[in-house]
C-alpha cells in the first residue's frame, strides 16, 4: 500500500509539475502569411539611418533574425494580438545559431506604415532603447492579416 501511494504522490508531483507554464503555447494551426517587403524594407532603412544620425552603426541584415521574426508575425497574426510569446526559446535559437550575446525584439500591430510604426517606437522608452541599443544584426517581419492589419516583428542581436 506504501509503493502504491508513493507512486501516485510521484506521478500527481509531475503532473503538477509539467502543467505549469510561464509562456504560451504556440497554436497547432499557424498559417504561413506573405510578407510586406516593401514595408519590412523601408522601416529597416529608417531604422538605420535613424541610428546613422545618432552615430551608431547600422545594422546588418540577418536571414536567422529574419527566419525567428516571421515565425512569430505568423504566430501573432494567429493569436489576434501583439505579444512576446515565447522570446527566451527564440533568443536562445538565434544565440545558438549565430553565436549572438544579447537578442531582443519590437513588435507593433495596427499602425499603417513603416514610418508610422518607427515613430511609435521612438516613442516608447523601451521601444527606443532596443533600436538604438549596442547590437550589430537585425531582420525585420511585416504581414498583414486577413483584415490588412499589419503585423511587425524586429529582432535585434549582438
Amino acid at each position: 500500500m506504501k509503493m502504491k501511494l508513493h507512486y501516485f504522490v510521484m506521478l500527481l508531483f509531475a503532473f503538477v509539475v509539467a502543467s505549469c507554464s510561464t509562456e504560451s503555447i504556440e497554436p497547432a494551426n499557424i498559417t504561413e502569411v506573405e510578407n510586406a517587403v516593401e514595408v519590412e524594407q523601408e522601416l529597416l532603412g529608417i531604422v538605420n539611418e535613424h541610428r546613422i544620425s545618432l552615430g551608431y552603426n547600422d545594422l546588418d541584415f540577418s536571414t536567422v533574425a529574419y527566419e525567428y521574426a516571421n515565425k512569430h508575425t505568423d504566430y501573432m497574426i494567429a493569436k489576434g494580438a501583439i505579444n512576446h510569446d515565447n522570446f527566451s526559446a527564440r533568443a536562445s535559437d538565434i544565440s545558438q545559431a549565430v553565436n549572438a550575446s544579447f537578442v531582443s525584439e519590437n513588435v507593433a500591430k495596427d499602425y499603417d506604415s513603416a514610418l508610422e510604426t518607427f515613430q511609435k517606437w521612438l516613442a516608447s522608452s523601451d521601444h527606443r532603447k532596443t533600436m538604438e541599443g549596442e547590437f550589430t544584426h537585425t531582420a525585420v517581419s511585416v504581414k498583414r492579416n486577413t483584415d490588412g492589419t499589419l503585423y511587425f516583428t524586429q529582432l535585434f542581436y549582438r
